[in-house]
């Protein structure tokens, strides 16, 4: 009898612990299904600045949410490459991705004449010109997405380890020139050389390239002032970031929701040329006063020389996309006046 009675007792045991159990797995299930939880992709590592903005658009949605949203970050390729995020993102690997237009510009016709030397002054000025212009002339490519916010870096510049002041400096230099600028560098006389940005260093040590074009933070994040000891002061091609959510997971979430990621679109333009505009500064700072650059200032001819080239270039790829049925001259035209009243904003 006492035996049986210790059996029952056991036994009892077990089912309030496996009902404790239950109540316990039902309350976190509960919980995890009030939380929604995305994934956002990058191509770059998580100390560039498109990937700042990702950590700082997280911080913001997930604190104006109180929680209710989690995003999970996936920088580095980690989850999708520059070449598969826009197709990544409309298949579902990942919920949200951002990358440069740049990498596929066959999807963005129109992106290629604002991406072009236009006079942007900086990467602020850059930014919300670009904005303007993709909420106004909406990509095609992303009828299927939702865009959650639009950057651009500032305009590239040419970094040289001997100065270029003039097109016959430049004429036939190898220069490490990367994707959309190849063309235009091409135009003003350059020789560009295809290679990733990790093998710049190594390249101009060994003098494979006597200089690159790009935007002037990597002068310190990279160190490339060790290795250069010239930007030429004109402003070049920029790059156009774009980031987009999956348009079915977008329908899928409740209002409020999509309400603060309606208000974060505008404020990520602006935080996102804010920093690099600050960080640039910093960099070429450092870069003068620590590794000695000097800035390369092209005198008015000169200069008028090299905006004559670019300008006749943009005006003919204006002209190809017009007979191609877009409104390319409208576009060039709204985008000259945004450039002229953020140009004055400051």
């Amino acid at each position: 009898m006492r035996r049986l009675l210790i059996t029952m007792s056991l036994v009892l045991f077990v089912m309030i612990l496996s009902a404790c159990g239950g109540n316990e797995e039902k309350a976190s299930a509960k919980e995890d299904k009030g939380v929604i939880k995305l994934s956002y992709a990058f191509f770059a590592p998580p100390n560039t600045f498109p990937a700042i903005q990702m950590e700082e658009w997280k911080k913001r949605l997930e604190e104006r949410t109180d929680g209710k949203v989690q995003i999970d970050l996936f920088s580095g390729g980690t989850l999708l490459e520059a070449n598969n995020m826009y197709d990544g993102v409309e298949n579902g690997t990942a919920d949200i991705g951002l990358t440069s237009t740049s990498y596929e510009p066959g999807r963005f016709p129109l992106l290629s004449i604002s991406d072009m030397p236009s006079g942007y002054k900086n990467a602020k000025v850059a930014s919300n010109v670009t904005a303007d212009l993709v909420n106004e002339y909406p990509p095609e490519a992303l009828n299927n997405f939702k865009i959650i916010t639009t950057f651009a870096t500032e305009p590239a510049y040419i970094q040289s380890k001997k100065p270029i002041k003039s097109l016959s400096d430049l004429k036939g230099k190898q220069l490490r020139i990367a994707g959309a600028l190849s063309p235009i560098m091409a135009e003003l006389g350059a020789a560009p050389v295809g290679m990733s940005q990790a093998e710049v260093p190594e390249a101009l040590q060994t003098g494979i390239v006597e200089g690159y074009v790009s935007s002037r933070e990597i002068l310190k994040d990279s160190k490339l002032a060790e290795s250069v000891g010239y930007v030429t002061d004109y402003p070049l091609a920029l790059n156009t970031f774009i980031a987009v959510m999956n348009k079915d997971k977008w329908d899928s979430l409740p209002e409020d929701v999509q309400q603060v990621i309606e208000e974060l679109n505008a404020e990520m333009t602006a935080f996102t040329g804010d920093y690099l505009d600050n960080h640039v500064q910093e960099s070429l700072d450092w870069s003068v006063d620590t590794e000695g650059l000097e800035i390369i200032k092209l005198s008015k001819e000169e200069k008028q020389k090299w905006d004559k080239k670019l300008i006749d270039m943009q005006k003919e790829v204006v002209g190809e996309l017009q007979n191609e049925g877009l409104p390319a001259e409208e576009y060039l035209s709204k985008m000259e006046e945004l450039i002229e009243k953020y140009n004055n904003a400051d």
